[in-house]
């Protein structure tokens, strides 16, 4: 069985499960997903600049209400759960966990535990970071040592 860490920051959508799930053909997948809700993991100014370059100007004027403390680990239990749901009926083997801080330092030991194959990170587009190569994904190609895939979600959950 292939072993994959999938990060995550809100539920994943269908279209996500169905892009994730199928991505090594019929090969069976154990997915460990990891979630730090949005709110936890960036500030709210790169926030509202990413969605001034996607064009999203309300989501911009919006980022003051993104839930923060413990309002966002309320929200990200519930993500979790309806993702983890959602990949165990798309025929996966899924479980997970709630990241509150440093979600890299959680990646490392969550790969070394469960000697995963591969990393998936699978967020919106965060341009800032990215440029700054300060993204999940191009900051943990440094730390886990297996490959990590970056991918988009397909659309807002």
């Amino acid at each position: 069985m292939f072993t994959s860490v999938l990060m995550i920051e809100k539920a994943l959508t269908s279209a996500d499960v169905e892009f994730v799930t199928t991505l090594h053909g019929d090969e069976q997948v154990a997915f460990h997903v990891l979630l730090q809700p949005r709110g936890e993991q960036a500030d709210r100014l790169l926030r509202a600049i990413d969605d001034i370059a996607l064009g999203e100007l309300d989501e911009a004027v919006r980022e003051g209400k993104t839930p923060e403390g413990e309002e966002a680990l309320s929200t990200g239990e519930r993500a979790l759960e309806v993702s983890l749901t959602a990949l165990r009926s798309a025929g996966a083997a899924a479980e997970g966990r709630l990241l509150e801080d440093h979600p890299l330092d959680a990646l490392k030991a969550v790969v070394e535990e469960v000697r995963a194959d591969e990393v998936i990170v699978l967020t919106d587009p965060h341009y800032v970071e990215e440029f700054f190569h300060r993204d999940w994904a191009s900051r943990a190609r440094h730390r886990v040592g297996v490959p990590v895939l970056k991918l988009f979600s397909h659309s807002k959950a």
